[in-house]
């Protein structure tokens, strides 16, 4: 089983929990940047082994399924359709042989998720299928996808579609977007950086007060924030340290760079704060031109948030498990 890639989109790769565990041969972790919204969307689908699921990015692809599949769709409302057939978000679609799918523009938020049952089956790279467009890593060297791309699906069962039928087919059930999507754009918790002491007091007021500007010019390694800048009371000469996705660094222009799920494992900036795990998903999920601001939060805090939502995940995965498994209904 495949499916081929008629259309690009504008930036869409495939994307699955990353590599962690790599930092020390300088490999960072990628993956999906709404990790709630990968896993959700694979949950829909009845996949449970963290199968590798294409992330869109403001605008998605168009593809063509050569054999039957199960689909679903997650992240940013993003339009969709087969034909002339609207495919909903946050539930499964069963689609026919030959079904060419069309993703749209994507008009609040930046990135969504589409999973098939069985996954996109290319060759892992140290235990992950994601691409790392900035490593250069995962399939094809790393590189987001193009027209042409033939993608083999992993096996799994076939969905519920008797010989010759050419319905789409949908669950009556979905998930309701509004506890995992952040549509208010709230403030993103932030704990004080190793270098925070290091900024000018008024830099510092304004870091928590300040509402800055998701830059056109960030990507899957980082986001640039607009819009104000920050000064140290003196300048550092710093060795590079560890960095991760969600360290805020602030280079010499002054204008905060935020580092995301391709983060180098190191780096040489000043690091003024790091970005709460929990609301990651949220800042992936701006887009150029969306507003970030920052409240200030507690390693305490920003665990406990983790933790709590991760049970709320769980419970949930849960629950669309049981669902799929007592039946796989579908209107016509």
């Amino acid at each position: 089983m495949s499916v081929r890639v008629l259309k690009p989109g504008l930036l869409s790769s495939l994307q699955d929990g990353g590599r962690p565990g790599h930092a020390a041969l300088g490999v960072g972790r990628a993956g999906a940047m709404d990790a709630p919204a990968w896993r959700l969307v694979n949950a829909l689908v009845g996949n449970t082994r963290g199968e590798a699921a294409i992330e869109c990015t403001l605008l998605g692809p168009t593809l063509r399924f050569d054999q039957p599949a199960v689909i679903a769709l997650g992240g940013a409302a993003i339009v969709a359709h087969v034909g002339g057939v609207a495919i909903p978000m946050w539930t499964h679609c069963a689609l026919p042989a030959g079904s060419v799918l069309t993703l749209g523009g994507i008009a609040v938020g930046c990135r969504a998720y589409l999973a098939v049952r069985g996954g996109f089956d290319v060759p892992p790279l140290l235990g992950s299928r994601s691409s790392d467009l900035h490593a250069r890593l995962g399939h094809a060297h790393g590189r987001a996808l193009r027209a042409g791309d033939v993608l083999p699906l992993g096996s799994a069962a076939a969905p519920p579609m008797r010989a010759g039928d050419e319905a789409i087919r949908m669950l009556p059930w979905s998930l309701d977007p509004q506890p995992w999507f952040d549509f208010r754009q709230r403030p993103l918790a932030l704990l004080r950086g190793s270098h925070f002491d290091r900024l000018e007091a008024g830099s510092q007021e304004r870091l928590y007060r300040a509402r800055f500007v998701l830059s056109k010019d960030s990507n899957r390694t980082a986001g640039r924030l607009d819009g104000h800048t920050l000064r140290l009371q003196a300048p550092l000469e710093l060795i590079s340290e560890a960095a991760l996705p969600g360290t805020l660094q602030l280079p010499p222009s002054g204008q905060p760079i935020a580092l995301l799920a391709e983060a180098p494992v190191t780096g040489g900036y000043p690091r003024i704060g790091q970005i709460a795990a929990v609301d990651l998903p949220l800042l992936a999920q701006r887009r150029p031109g969306d507003t970030v601001c920052f409240r200030e939060s507690t390693l305490d805090e920003a665990l406990a948030r983790l933790a709590a939502r991760e049970q709320r995940l769980q419970r949930l995965l849960t629950v669309i498990a049981r669902r799929l498994a007592s039946s796989e209904e579908y209107s016509p």
